[in-house]
């Protein structure tokens, strides 16, 4: 797939104004003809230069504008097309000079606002950002030729008054002296603005731009030491530039820096201080190029917000398809997780976890109700690893899209070097797997149905903890409807989904989002007549006709059965549907081979004969799920096993008389 860096704009379009007679269409004709025009019109047709000659190799469109041609109602539209204006004075004319604060500042900025209070949608909600939507603005002072002296001290204090002017020059039309360097300023005020990195007055970074680059120096700091080291100073300059920082380069880099900031430097390392005076440094130095390629490098736009083709490839899903981690993805998890765990103990501490989501707009989830709920944790409350790649498994499962976000914020694209879609992995489609009976994935959906009261949410939570008699008379507060653990099926590790389907009222009609699913397990409570009769009643109306795999429970088992206020009895009811006995299931007895049934059942969709290492032969008959072609299985099966086991004792037996032979 390759890296992926924020693109910068497909074109640009120069305006340029000015007072009549200050030389606007010399300028332009002198650029595109190399020579001074003997004859000039009044006003320019509009040209594009074609990338290949531009130095940002961009194609560039250069407009001119005439007061004796055009009315001022042409020049308002003409200034919101453009993306930067070029503001043209004589040298020799303080006139020229004085209008551009009096007139044609004030002038840009009226239009721009009408343009931006005629659309709602780009209006600015606050003052700062409006400042952000103004015009970049060059000053260019024409005529050079004809004085000895420059008015750079002028304009200068005019910049310090309007932060929108990205830059000036002082140039000849007629020598062509900086006529190349005028165009080219005009585009780099477009693709490499200063006024969202810099503030002028104040000889500083703004605060979004110190922002983003605190971000970039935290996904940078791979060992989590607050410094970057020449191994990291590398990395960066590589993802970024696509070349190593050279050693001679590099020590430069730092002495500049020890010069400048003493405590830039730390055990021979850039701290985010000197980091930030890097780049505070680059603009002062009209190098705004490079801090631009690092910030698109890193995915934001030119209003410093992370971009949302960077934080949202387009990820096509087919019908019936999923969503897990990648090997890839769980590696840069895995990574992230332990850069984190400071204290080496294999768990997120609160602190260590708030650390972590730092470069991030906010954290995914809420540490204390969500992440704690949701998947296992140790014994202080605090998200383990497998918890932690539970946690993001359940999360590409349910929302891949914010997964695909929050992979992006914390440097996945970066330290990868290729887009967030290679950490994830999109399943086959599910008819494929009813039809091969056997499903291809490694995340499974389970749908927890039953009455309130019946133990379903007790029976989720179980899943995460090792005791589950610790959950006995607990009230469960929190609305977490997600569990998920890993359980073994068949010797591999598969994730399992729990989820609690919330049932207000016996007759509230079930969403199709909350039918289907991998498995669905319907639960009722053994001890409460009055609870079977849902169970029975959801199975029929959404699940006869399914090709869903159903498991019905029975909780509470550990008190007194009861018969239930139903047309048949549990087992009845499954023998007549040809489902598995019921299973029943307590807290007290912390058993969990529940969990591994349903994934089992998931994971071989209508192939019942994977799930007879779970009942006896005679269940298996009776309710229809030994036939001639399951025998055959089971027997080739237990074939296979015994000629295993007898090879196994033979090629011992020989390595037993051969070490005795020797």
């Amino acid at each position: 797939m390759g890296q992926y860096t924020v693109s910068t704009r497909k074109n640009v379009r120069i305006l340029l104004v000015g007072d009549a007679g200050v030389g606007k269409t010399s300028l332009i004709l002198s650029l595109v003809s190399e020579e001074y025009p003997e004859e000039v019109p009044p006003r320019a047709e509009e040209i594009t230069i074609p990338a290949n000659v531009t130095p940002e190799q961009v194609p560039t469109s250069i407009v001119d504008f005439s007061s004796v041609e055009q009315t001022e109602e042409t020049l308002g539209l003409e200034i919101n097309k453009a993306h930067v204006v070029c503001i043209v004075y004589a040298v020799d004319d303080d006139d020229s000079l004085d209008r551009i604060t009096s007139h044609w500042l004030p002038f840009i900025r009226s239009k721009c606002n009408a343009s931006l209070e005629g659309d709602a949608e780009t209006e600015p909600e606050t003052e700062a950002a409006g400042e952000r939507l103004r015009k970049p603005i060059v000053l260019v002072g024409n005529k050079v030729d004809l004085i000895d002296y420059s008015t750079m001290d002028s304009v200068l204090a005019i910049m310090e008054d309007f932060p929108e002017i990205e830059s000036c020059v002082e140039c000849s039309a007629k020598t062509l002296h900086n006529i190349s360097e005028m165009f080219y300023y005009a585009q780099k005020a477009v693709l490499h603005p200063t006024s969202p990195l810099y503030m002028m007055e104040d000889q500083e970074l703004t605060p979004a731009c110190k922002k983003s680059l605190v971000r970039i120096f935290k996904i940078c700091d791979i060992d989590g030491d607050n410094l970057l080291n020449d191994y990291e100073l590398n990395l960066f300059q590589r993802r970024c530039f696509n070349t190593p920082l050279q050693p001679q380069i590099l020590d430069e880099v730092k002495a500049v820096i020890q010069k400048n900031v003493p405590d830039g430097i730390y055990n021979d390392a850039v701290t985010l201080k000197g980091f930030l005076f890097l780049h505070c440094l680059f603009i002062q130095r009209g190098r705004n190029e490079t801090t631009w390629a690092v910030l698109r490098r890193f995915g934001y736009n030119d209003q410093l917000e992370m971009c949302q083709e960077y934080l949202r490839p387009p990820l096509k899903i087919p019908p019936g398809s999923s969503t897990e981690l990648s090997h890839r993805g769980q590696q840069f998890l895995m990574a992230v997780f332990e850069r984190y765990d400071r204290d080496g103990d294999g768990a997120l501490s609160p602190e260590e976890h708030k650390m972590l989501f730092s470069v991030c707009p906010a954290s995914p989830w809420s540490y204390s109700t969500d992440i704690r709920k949701s998947c296992p944790i140790n014994d202080n409350g605090w998200v383990t690893l497998h918890g932690w790649l539970c946690r993001w498994t359940l999360m590409t499962l349910i929302d891949v899209v914010k997964t695909m976000e929050y992979l992006a914020y914390l440097g996945f694209n970066v330290h990868e070097n290729d887009s967030q879609l290679a950490a994830i992995h999109v399943t086959r489609e599910r008819r494929i797997d009813l039809a091969k009976r056997q499903s291809s994935r490694s995340v499974y959906k389970c749908h927890v149905i039953g009455p309130n009261g019946s133990g379903k949410t007790g029976l989720c939570r179980g899943f995460l903890v090792e005791e589950m008699q610790k959950l006995i008379g607990k009230e469960f507060k929190t609305n977490v409807v997600h569990c998920i653990n890993s359980v073994q099926v068949y010797g591999q590790e598969k994730h399992l989904i729990l989820r609690d389907i919330d049932v207000r009222h016996a007759l509230d009609p079930l969403q199709p989002q909350e039918v289907n699913c991998d498995v669905a397990c319907l639960v009722y409570d053994s001890s409460n007549p009055r609870s079977f009769e849902y169970v029975a009643r959801i199975y029929i109306k959404y699940y006869a006709e399914s090709k869903i795999p159903v498991m019905i429970v029975g909780t509470k088992c550990d008190m007194d059965e009861r018969r239930q206020d139903y047309l048949m009895q549990p087992a009845e009811f499954c023998d007549k549907y040809k489902l598995l006995p019921p299973h029943l299931f307590s807290l007290k007895t912390n058993k969990k081979e529940l969990y591994t049934k349903l994934a089992t059942m998931a994971a071989f969709p209508r192939f019942q004969a994977a799930w007879i290492l779970f009942y006896k032969h005679s269940h298996l008959r009776q309710f229809g799920l030994m036939t001639e072609e399951h025998k055959l299985m089971w027997k080739a099966g237990l074939g296979v096993a015994a000629a295993t086991m007898i090879g196994f004792i033979v090629l011992k037996t020989l390595n037993i008389g051969g070490s005795h032979s020797r």
